[in-house]
């Protein structure tokens, strides 16, 4: 009876092992050799070549931070405020160099190619006629929210491709001489008065279409406005008055500027309404107060 027993037994349990589907033992297969063989093997190379550090100007580079920082340029020289290289300190990429946010308190040398400079947010104080002396490729400068209180005359003076310049947010009391072929130009929220504004200082600017002069302490509309401007902000200074010849021509009562699109004027103390002469040659009223 034993003997029967046994048998039974065996003949029951060899079916169970065989009869496992073919489908479920090759998915089995599959991920253990997944897991323990691939997945191993790539997480330990990419171990491996992050905790690698690159030799870099006799700087230790993590490989992270050498990818992010693609387009270094090693040639370029150190910045005056750290012993790092311009492009390690910022980010240089295509003919454009980022330094934002970064504390700095001087411009940085930048390669010869820069065409784009963002220097936004930082702690610079002065630009000097040094800091572009041989970079004349530059075609835009940003230098928003600094602490820009001095520029050397000539600073901008070689910038001849220049067409946009940004120094909003800044602490100007005066305007650098500007560079010809500017498109754009944004002083707004500076301590700029109308003194530290040179009387011809647009004149000659014929490509000048945007400028941005708002929240400064300005008493008077900039003199020798160029034809081609499209849009003036003047809003939130101390303007008092305007003159027949602000905007238009006295002597000429047939003269229409095709060009302006905008003027905003508003949070001055001044009455629109009793310059109405001024607007003229105007296609649309400034934006301000009227009564």
């Amino acid at each position: 009876m034993k003997t029967l027993q046994a048998t039974f037994f065996l003949f029951v349990f060899v079916p169970l092992v065989n009869s496992a589907p073919p489908i479920q033992q090759e998915s089995l297969q599959f991920y253990e050799y997944d897991t323990d063989v691939t997945m191993g093997s790539l997480i330990q190379q990419d171990y491996e070549m992050q905790s690698k550090d690159i030799r870099k100007d006799g700087i230790n580079v993590s490989l992270d931070t050498s990818l992010r920082l693609q387009g270094d340029d090693s040639n370029v020289p150190p910045t005056k405020d750290t012993n790092l290289p311009t492009c390690l300190l910022c980010v240089c990429l295509s003919g454009s160099v980022y330094c934002e946010e970064i504390d700095i308190e001087a411009v940085p040398p930048l390669p010869k190619e820069t065409a784009y400079l963002y220097a936004r947010f930082n702690k610079i104080k002065r630009i000097a006629v040094s800091d572009f002396a041989d970079i004349t490729t530059l075609r835009r400068i940003d230098f928003s929210g600094n602490r820009i209180e001095e520029i050397e005359d000539g600073a901008f003076s070689k910038l001849l491709l220049l067409e946009e310049l940004s120094l909003a947010e800044n602490r100007l009391i005066k305007l650098p001489v500007l560079p010809p072929k500017l498109t754009t130009f944004n002083a707004n929220q500076n301590r700029i008065k109308s003194r530290g504004i040179k009387a011809n200082a647009f004149k000659k600017l014929t490509n000048l279409a945007y400028l941005y002069l708002g929240h400064n302490a300005l008493e008077s509309v900039p003199l020798n406005l160029p034809e081609s401007l499209r849009i003036l902000h003047l809003q939130y200074n101390n303007i008092t008055t305007i003159t027949d010849d602000t905007f238009c021509k006295s002597n000429n009562t047939r003269y229409i500027r095709t060009h302006m699109d905008e003027i905003r004027m508003e949070g001055n103390p001044i009455l629109l309404a009793k310059h109405v002469n001024a607007f003229s040659c105007l296609r649309i009223l400034p934006v301000g107060t009227y009564y």
